[in-house]
């Protein structure tokens, strides 16, 4: 009903009570008591003809509707709303002895109207209260007005009437229906009950289903951990294989958001948990392309965004991202970075303006204020001509790469993943411990080899870096460690090409002496190193080596600018992706095929997506096989002069060197009928010395 405050007779003190249970926001003004109006007593006889009446009615309406339920408080409200229509007839008539600001007009504070809930006022949570609540809490408050159910009307009395509003139908209450019409909406609300309760009851059950799946694969989880054999690790502290561990569980697009239960982003394997696949890893991380130069033109930056975007394109078009495990990339730490790097670096090249806010302030001050920065002719800045710089995205890239190889690393030395293959830059291999240098910041593939020693007890670590350009960096990071042998095959021209370090003779010093192996290639590109002259390296000198050190571990420097098709200045020879491919599938045969390769140089985006693609191949296991005429060709005269310099020197180191001296200048295959012969005939020397033992025992 609308009880408007400013159209009822109040008594001293009675708005206090009326206030009380309404919302605290809600300002009311309290009145003054106004002057009653008496109900004659045509008014009271007509009043209980209606009340008659409608209880005559609502009894009818009950008899011909046998289904129909209706509420005694909606029917009493409506009898009631009816009553104060009847008494505004009567109470028009007084409405001339009543001050002018009480009439109806004068209000602006409208309550709400008879059962209309929606027009009432929000409590303390902001939501509206029920009918019910107003019906009985608010008015009993109200005992000035005296408003009561029908069966209580006889304790009106003439002082108790008070003025109302014409009523009008709510928002909450129906238009008045038939009974036959009340009667087949009834019939349609209980066939919408029944289907929703069937609706619930199958949810409910594949609740329970999921619930009671996921509680078993749990017990079974349990059971296997209870019985598992803690991670095994080969000879010389090699890694070996271990569980690996759960992925957080999201709710699928697919499972209702009431449910309770998280649905694994795969399907749940045998043993309860969902671990990736154990096959090929791959990461990569769009923040990498972030790093650019200022200019916005990377047509004068050959180390730019695009290389990696069409490698991972690349991998996606033929269907080998597919079949990988691709895994999450992140940042190195500041301690992940300062196992190889200074602190002094780290600050320099690892902070932006965000994250510097962390730090300290006094001493990165004095660290910022050493920094020396270059203006390149395109009209952005480098830490030097070649190396550009982003003050916003250059550190995060950076970051990003070493963690990401990292990571990589750590899955695949656990286990968790076959071998691995990261997309990521800025290179790294160039970048010293206090240095950045030749597009590189953060030495990535040393990092991941220290945190391999550091964390995951690998004793042995075997690099191999292709990159057509020294890894001068990671040189100088492991030149003393006789836990990591590094290889590196690389145009050196007496050191005349970049970085110019490199030269043969630099084999590592102290306990590391003769870790160190540096094939350097001489005689420029007359003619280009190729397929036949890094075949010839690897079988006279690499895996040789590689073999008698035994690694438990080997990452892979994998620059592709010694590709066919680098221009001279960055690469300038012709070795074919399926060459690539062939060395990869050589280093899987070392440290129980633990192999992981990091992506550094490489400029032509059709060859180092070809090469990239060829090397993942080989990862999966996929055949693609050189052609024979390569597998017949010579290396040629200034490679076969540059592998015996090699191994002439590293001789001194490695045993396994000096068998191949002489085969050097001998094509794959040949070298390869050579070897079989060699076998065979030790084999038949063994078999001689051992028959006349037989036959000495036999006559004893």
């Amino acid at each position: 009903m609308d009880l408007r405050v400013g159209e009822r007779g109040m008594r001293p003190g009675s708005d206090t009570a009326l206030l009380t249970p309404l919302h605290p926001p809600l300002l009311l003004t309290p009145f003054s008591p106004q002057p009653r109006a008496v109900a004659s007593s045509v008014v009271k006889q007509k009043l209980q003809e209606v009340i008659l009446k409608k209880q005559k009615q609502a009894a009818l309406e009950r008899t011909n509707s046998n289904t129909l339920t209706a509420s005694p408080v909606a029917y009493s409200d409506m009898v009631e709303c009816n009553v104060h229509t009847v008494e505004m007839l009567d109470l028009n008539a007084h409405t001339a002895s009543l001050p002018p600001d009480s009439s109806p007009s004068s209000s602006s504070t409208p309550v709400s109207g008879c059962s209309s809930p929606n027009d009432s006022l929000p409590n303390e949570n902001g939501l509206l209260p029920s009918a019910g609540g107003l019906s009985h809490e608010v008015i009993q408050g109200m005992d000035t007005v005296q408003l009561q159910f029908a069966p209580q009307l006889d304790h009106l009395t003439p002082g108790g009437a008070h003025p109302h509003k014409p009523l009008s139908r709510t928002r909450s209450e129906p238009l008045p229906q038939s009974p036959r019409t009340l009667h087949t909406h009834l019939l349609q609300q209980q066939h919408n009950t029944q289907l929703l309760e069937r609706l619930k009851q199958q949810t409910h059950l594949g609740k329970s289903l999921l619930w009671e799946q996921q509680k078993q694969l749990q017990q079974l989880h349990r059971q296997m951990e209870t019985l598992a054999v803690p991670m095994l690790r080969g000879g010389g502290g090699g890694v070996g294989s271990g569980l690996g561990v759960h992925r957080p569980l999201s709710r699928t697009q697919s499972s209702p958001a009431s449910t309770s239960l998280t649905l694994p982003e795969k399907p749940l394997s045998l043993d309860g948990s969902s671990k990736p696949r154990f096959t090929t890893g791959l990461v990569y991380d769009s923040q990498m392309l972030r790093h650019q130069c200022t200019c916005g033109d990377n047509s004068s930056h050959p180390e730019h965004a695009g290389r990696i975007q069409s490698i991972w394109s690349r991998l996606q078009e033929r269907g080998l991202r597919g079949q990988c495990e691709t895994i999450r990339g992140r940042k190195a730490t500041m301690e992940e970075l300062q196992s190889v790097h200074t602190e002094r670096h780290v600050l320099l090249y690892g902070t932006n303006p965000l994250n510097r806010l962390k730090l300290d302030n006094r001493k990165l001050a004095g660290i910022l204020s050493q920094r020396m920065f270059v203006m390149l002719p395109c009209g952005g800045v480098g830490v030097d001509n070649d190396t550009i710089w982003n003050e916003s995205h250059t550190s995060t890239a950076s970051r990003m790469a070493a963690g990401s190889v990292v990571e990589l690393a750590c899955r695949v030395a656990k286990g968790e993943l076959k071998n691995g293959f990261a997309v990521v830059r800025p290179p790294g291999h160039h970048a010293d411990p206090s240095n950045p240098m030749g597009f590189c910041y953060f030495n990535s593939v040393a990092i991941a080899a220290r945190k391999l020693q550091h964390r995951l007890s690998v004793s042995k670590i075997l690099i191999v870096d292709w990159d057509i350009h020294h890894g001068n960096g990671t040189q100088e990071v492991f030149y003393s460690d006789p836990s990591v042998l590094y290889i590196s095959l690389h145009r050196y021209d007496d050191g005349n090409f970049f970085p110019g370090s490199g030269s043969p003779a630099e084999v590592g010093s102290g306990a590391g002496e003769g870790f160190n192996v540096n094939v350097a290639w001489t005689g420029g590109l007359d003619p280009p190193m190729g397929d036949a002259e890094y075949l010839a390296a690897f079988r006279s000198v690499v895996m040789p080596i590689a073999q008698e050190f035994s690694p438990d571990f080997v990452l892979v420097s994998a620059g592709f600018d010694a590709a066919e098709g680098n221009p001279a200045p960055l690469g300038g020879y012709k070795v074919s992706a399926k060459c690539f491919s062939h060395l990869t599938r050589q280093l899987r045969s070392l440290a129980g095929g633990r192999v992981v390769l990091s992506l550094e140089g490489g400029h032509d985006l059709t060859a180092i997506c070809d090469a990239s693609e060829a090397c993942v191949s080989a990862l999966l296991d996929i055949q693609d096989p050189l052609p024979e005429e390569v597998l017949l060709q010579k290396p040629s005269a200034n490679a076969v002069h540059s592998l015996q310099a090699v191994i002439q020197i590293q001789s001194q180191y490695w045993q396994s060197v000096k068998a191949h001296s002489g085969s050097v200048g001998v094509s794959y295959l040949a070298a390869q009928r050579r070897d079989c012969e060699e076998a065979d005939a030790v084999n038949a020397l063994a078999l001689l010395s051992v028959g006349p033992m037989e036959d000495d025992s036999n006559s004893m």
